[in-house]
């Protein structure tokens, strides 16, 4: 059983419908703004879900759920599937793990909870042999223009490969790679990001050439992909010693 704490904060395995319900709830408040919901989905029942406590009062201050999938040959299963169209990555032979509604409690500001969350990552991807990590990583809101820079910016340096690169499927989505001719604004680029992706992108992850509007959960997001044997051996080293 996957059980990790560093600090202040400790991530674990769901293990009961209030398990489950607490993180649904989490969810709805993060993605949606209401607390009084619940976010759930057909997935919740096939994933596993990882959740980051408070030690000092028990409060869930993180969770995301993990689905894994034996090769590429599985994508068409995964979440991701209904919004790209993944047939350039089904050839990948390798384990894979689509990690999804990935989500931090909006009052809470800390590093650590996404280093502690990384450190779980890590010995799920490490104690299965995962080789590719993937899904889709949201910005807040379905307006564009506010993040014109960080798009631009994943258009001049984090594309997916050709060999990789998710085709169009969803009916409503933003052409970035295609439309954006700008140079992006580093700092306001990486200020954009969201944390998700922006440590995706220091491993050494890619996007998808388009973001997705998804007026549902209220959010834009990009395919994104990691080979685990792309990660640079000191970060390596620095997730691996989080996750003991």
């Amino acid at each position: 059983m996957l059980s990790l704490k560093k600090g202040r904060y400790a991530a674990r395995l769901a293990e009961t419908p209030a398990d489950i319900l607490a993180a649904q709830r989490l969810r709805a408040l993060t993605f949606l703004g209401d607390a009084d919901r619940f976010d759930a989905d057909d997935f919740d029942s096939i994933c596993a879900h990882i959740l980051v406590e408070d030690t000092r009062n028990g409060a869930l201050v993180c969770c995301f759920r993990m689905l894994p999938l034996a090769a590429g040959r599985e994508i068409g299963r995964s979440y991701s599937a209904q919004y790209y169209e993944l047939s350039s990555l089904e050839s990948f032979e390798g384990p894979m793990v689509e990690m999804g509604r990935f989500c931090i409690h909006p009052d809470y500001r800390d590093p650590d909870i996404l280093r502690v969350a990384w450190g779980a990552m890590t010995a799920y991807v490490d104690r299965n042999g995962v080789e590719m990590l993937f899904g889709c990583s949201s910005f807040k809101g379905t307006d564009a223009e506010a993040y014109l820079d960080a798009f631009a910016m994943l258009k001049e340096k984090h594309l997916a490969p050709k060999r990789f690169l998710p085709r169009v499927k969803a009916p409503k989505v933003f052409r970035f790679a295609q439309k954006l001719r700008r140079k992006p604004d580093a700092k306001r680029a990486m200020l954009g990001m969201p944390p998700l992706l922006r440590t995706y992108l220091l491993m050494g992850g890619w996007v998808s050439d388009h973001a997705v509007v998804d007026p549902k959960m209220n959010t834009l997001h990009v395919f994104t992909g990691l080979e685990i044997k792309a990660i640079p051996p000191a970060r390596k080293r620095l997730l691996r010693a989080t996750a003991g």
